[in-house]
C-alpha cells in the first residue's frame, strides 16, 4: 500500500493494492476502529460539510476506510447519503488532481495522461495544439450530463467531427465527474450480515447525522414545474379548486413553507378552495412555518404520503428518493440555473390570476365563509361548514365571531398541524381517527 493509493482510493491500483495484502474486510471492521471512525468520518463529513474530513495519519487506514465507507454509505441505503458521499470523494480528488497536474518537479502522485487511462478516455481526449483538448462527443456528453451552466449545452460547444473542444479546466471539470460516478458505482452494495452486524452503532451514528440535516436551508427556489409528482398533484388540486383532506393539505402546506413560500403567498395560493377562511388560514400555515409554534414541520416523508394515498403518478427518480424534498433538491441540481425562474418572480409574489375572481379565497382549512360553503364536515347533516364530527345543527361554530367557535376552531387546528409532537402525520388526527404515521419529521431517514 503506497502513498497514492491512500490519496486515490477509487483508482483500480489502489484497489488491486487492498487485495494483494491480503485485507479481510471483515476482519478490519471487527478489529481497526480508527479505520471505522475514518470511514465514518469520510460519510459524516460529506453529509454535513460536502467534504470527506482531513486525512487520516496513517496510509493504511486512509486507504482502507475507503472501501468501509462505501459500505456504511450502502448499509444507510438514503439516495441523499449516497450522492453526497460520491460529490464530497469527487470533490476532495479533483482538488488533488489540480495539485498533481500543477506539479513540474517531479513529484505527483499522478498525471493527466494517467487519469484519462484509469478513465479509459485516453482514446477520447487528445490534446490540442493551443493548449486545449478535444473529447469524442459520446464521453463528452456522459460526462457533462450533471454539469451546469449554459456553456456545458453542446449546442454551445463548436463540434467538430464527432470531437468536442474544451480547455483545461473545462477537462478537468469532466474527470471530477468520472470520479463521482465511479464512487458511486454500484452503491449500495451487497454487505453480508456478519459486516452489517459490526457496523450497526456506526450505521446508526451517520443515520442521526442525516436525520438532523436540514435539506431546506438551501432550498429558496420556487418551481412549480420541478415539484415532486405528488406535490404537483395537490397543488394542480387546489389551483383547480378542489376540496383537499387535511392530510393533503398539511402535507402541501408543509411542502411549499419548506421551500421557501411565505405564510402570505401559501396563503393566496388558497383562496380559490371552497370554504376558505384567511384568519385560520393564516394561523395554520404560520402553525406549520413555526411562527406560532415551537417546530417548523417538514413535509411527510414519501412512506407517510404513500400510507395516505398522496403518492400518486411517481416517476423513474421517485424509486431513489425517500422524501419530497429530495426530490425537488435532485431536479434543482440538475437543472440549468441561468433556466431557473422562480415562480415569484413570475407571478410578482401573488397567484391572484388563479383566484377566478374569487373574493373569499380557497383553502378548505377553516370555518370562516359565512355561508357555510364548501362544508369539512365529517358527520354535519345540514352543510353548515362545521367541523365538529357529528353535530347535527352547526351551530355556533361556523362564524369567526363566535367565542365557542373560535375555541373549537383552534383546537381543531393545532390538532391537525401539531397533534402528536414531533410526528408531523399526526396532525390528521380527525381525518386517521388519531392513527397516525411517525415518521414525518425525519426528511431522509424513512423509506
Amino acid at each position: 500500500m503506497e502513498p497514492r493509493h491512500a490519496r486515490y482510493p477509487f483508482l483500480a491500483d489502489a484497489r488491486l493494492a487492498v487485495e494483494e495484502a491480503g485485507v479481510d474486510l471483515a476482519t478490519v471492521i471487527r478489529e481497526e476502529d480508527a479505520v471505522v471512525e475514518r470511514a465514518r468520518e469520510r460519510v459524516s463529513n460529506a453529509i454535513t460539510e460536502r467534504d470527506v474530513g482531513g486525512p487520516a495519519a496513517s496510509d493504511r487506514i486512509e486507504l482502507l476506510s475507503y472501501p468501509v465507507a462505501r459500505v456504511l454509505v450502502s448499509l444507510v441505503d438514503e439516495n441523499v447519503c449516497t450522492r453526497y458521499y460520491a460529490a464530497a470523494e469527487a470533490d476532495r480528488a479533483a482538488e488533488r488532481f489540480r495539485e498533481d497536474f500543477a506539479r513540474a518537479d517531479g513529484r505527483a502522485v499522478v498525471d493527466r495522461a494517467a487519469v484519462l487511462r484509469e478513465f479509459d478516455l485516453d482514446d477520447e481526449v487528445h490534446a490540442l495544439a493551443d493548449g486545449g483538448f478535444e473529447v469524442g462527443v459520446a464521453a463528452y456528453l456522459r460526462l457533462a450530463s450533471s454539469l451546469r451552466g449554459e456553456s456545458w449545452r453542446l449546442a454551445n460547444r463548436a463540434l467538430d467531427d464527432g470531437r468536442v473542444p474544451v480547455s483545461e479546466p473545462d477537462l478537468d471539470a469532466l474527470l471530477r465527474e468520472a470520479v463521482e460516478a465511479r464512487v458511486g458505482e454500484a452503491l449500495p452494495l451487497s454487505v453480508p450480515d456478519e459486516i452489517g452486524a459490526s457496523l450497526g452503532e456506526t450505521v446508526q451514528s451517520v443515520r442521526e447525522t442525516l436525520s438532523e440535516l436540514d435539506l431546506t436551508r438551501e432550498i429558496d427556489t420556487v418551481v412549480p414545474d420541478l415539484f415532486p409528482p405528488c406535490m404537483a398533484h395537490l397543488l394542480d388540486a387546489v389551483r383547480r379548486g378542489d376540496h383537499l383532506p387535511h392530510h393533503s393539505r398539511f402535507a402541501l402546506t408543509a411542502f411549499l413553507a419548506n421551500v421557501g413560500l411565505s405564510t402570505d403567498e401559501i396563503v393566496d395560493l388558497y383562496e380559490v378552495n371552497p370554504g376558505f377562511g384567511e384568519d385560520m388560514t393564516r394561523y395554520q400555515t404560520d402553525h406549520i412555518q413555526g411562527e406560532t409554534s415551537p417546530t417548523e414541520y417538514t413535509a411527510p416523508a414519501c412512506a407517510t404520503m404513500k400510507a395516505y394515498g398522496d403518492c400518486v403518478n411517481p416517476d423513474a427518480l421517485c424509486e431513489h428518493i425517500n422524501h419530497p424534498l429530495s426530490y425537488y433538491e435532485v431536479k434543482l441540481d440538475d437543472a440549468d440555473e441561468d433556466e431557473l425562474e422562480d415562480w415569484r418572480e413570475q407571478n410578482g409574489g401573488e397567484e391572484g390570476d388563479e383566484t377566478d375572481g374569487s373574493e373569499d379565497g380557497s383553502v378548505g382549512e377553516t370555518d370562516g365563509s359565512e355561508d357555510g360553503s364548501g362544508d369539512e364536515t365529517d358527520g354535519s347533516e345540514d352543510g353548515s361548514g362545521d367541523e365538529t364530527d357529528g353535530s347535527e345543527d352547526g351551530s355556533g361554530d361556523e362564524t369567526d365571531g363566535s367565542e365557542d367557535g373560535e375555541t373549537d376552531e383552534a383546537e381543531e387546528a393545532d390538532t391537525e398541524v401539531a397533534e402528536g409532537g414531533e410526528g408531523v402525520e399526526k396532525a390528521d388526527a380527525e381525518v386517521v381517527d388519531d392513527e397516525a404515521a411517525s415518521d414525518g419529521g425525519d426528511v431522509q431517514t424513512d423509506s
